[in-house]
């Protein structure tokens, strides 16, 4: 039986897509994610979201309430998951892409005229912006959250490794070698970080946690159970 180390905590559905597949796994959180206090401006045009913590966080904030019926904003989006959560909320998403280069593209290619309010972490990746600042696309990005490294150290191998952002590669690394694992990567991103550890990389085909599993359990040549 195959043994893998998966660096968030999964969902009860998520974990019976390994479970049908006979892989034993273990879990952990390598990361922390603690919202933060900030102030919202009004002289935009639309939101960008490139997570679903960027979401959270700002729903969550007391601040947005007073200026609640200003809040009407059409977004754009980075994973299917943060624009299911963004229409949840009653948010309407104009262009959802798989990550923030492709958004970046589309932005200055469609809206090049257009302000934008870019909520984000403090360990956000910097395609998007340097696209936006590239093409003089305006823009002002509020920090909504912060990442913290939650280092762990494993003695046992893996046969492979589940990372789900940059920052969950960094902090796995800060304890413990990839060694011989096969590391599996929601996305380009996180693979480009787990890249300065080894080679032996699956990237899922869409940056969603549930086609992840799916690659772990296809890697391993087992099947799911429908």
């Amino acid at each position: 039986m195959k043994n893998v180390l998966s660096t968030k905590h999964l969902t009860s559905g998520q974990k019976k897509i390994l479970n049908d597949a006979g892989i034993n796994f273990q879990e952990y959180e390598a990361i922390n994610i603690h919202y933060q206090e900030f102030q919202l401006t009004t002289d935009f045009d639309y939101f960008i979201f490139t997570s679903q913590n960027a979401v959270r966080a700002f729903i969550n904030h007391n601040s947005n309430f007073p200026i609640k019926k200003k809040l009407g904003r059409e977004c754009f989006c980075v994973g299917e998951k943060t624009k299911s959560l963004l229409e949840k909320n009653g948010y309407k998403v104009v262009k959802m892409a798989h990550n923030g280069a492709e958004l970046g593209v589309f932005i200055a290619k469609n809206y090049k005229k257009e302000s934008f309010l870019f909520f984000c972490g403090n360990r956000r990746n910097d395609d998007l912006p340097n696209i936006l600042t590239k093409h003089k696309i305006h823009f002002k990005e509020i920090i909504v959250y912060q990442t913290e490294l939650n280092p762990q150290h494993f003695s046992e191998p893996f046969d492979g490794i589940l990372f789900f952002s940059p920052s969950g590669v960094k902090s796995f690394t800060l304890s413990n070698e990839v060694g011989h694992s096969t590391v599996f990567c929601i996305g380009h991103t996180t693979a480009g970080e787990a890249a300065l550890f080894t080679d032996s990389i699956v990237v899922a085909d869409t940056p969603v946690v549930e086609n992840l599993l799916k690659k772990v359990s296809l890697h391993y040549n087992l099947s799911i159970k429908k």
